[in-house]
């Protein structure tokens, strides 16, 4: 028997850029901490689910809600031992957004930083251009 030899050729490739791929979301240690603690309280529940609605002026609001499963078109994001769901209608929406969870002395609130958002409406909802 003769062993086969394959070739391979590797070129330079000028003028293209490579794009680098974007998380679709990231978690900071803040709401990894506050999604693990919530769904301790509830052992049914295996994540949350983020979506969108549409709401306020101009634009979109954020909506948080356990699961117990992952949708068919949801695309699921694990950092830190934590599973997160988005729902298909919210994916591109949220592409690079960071998930924050905040306290302060008169609230507590997941709050999400988006790259994408143009600017908000009086009603504080946000809306993208």
């Amino acid at each position: 028997m003769s062993a086969s030899l394959v070739r391979a050729t590797v070129r330079a490739v000028s003028k293209r850029k490579l794009q680098p791929t974007r998380a679709a979301l990231t978690l900071t240690p803040s709401a990894v901490n506050k999604i693990k603690q919530l769904l301790k309280d509830k052992p049914e529940h295996v994540s949350v689910k983020v979506g969108v609605r549409t709401r306020g002026c101009n634009g979109l609001s954020y909506t948080l809600e356990y699961t117990k499963t992952k949708g068919d078109s949801d695309e699921e994001v694990v950092q830190d031992g934590v599973r997160v769901f988005i729902e298909k209608k919210a994916q591109l929406t949220l592409l690079g957004t960071e998930m924050d969870y905040v306290e302060d002395k008169l609230s507590s609130e997941f709050v999400f930083n988006n790259p994408n958002i143009k600017g908000t409406c009086g009603c504080g909802e946000s809306f993208n251009i």
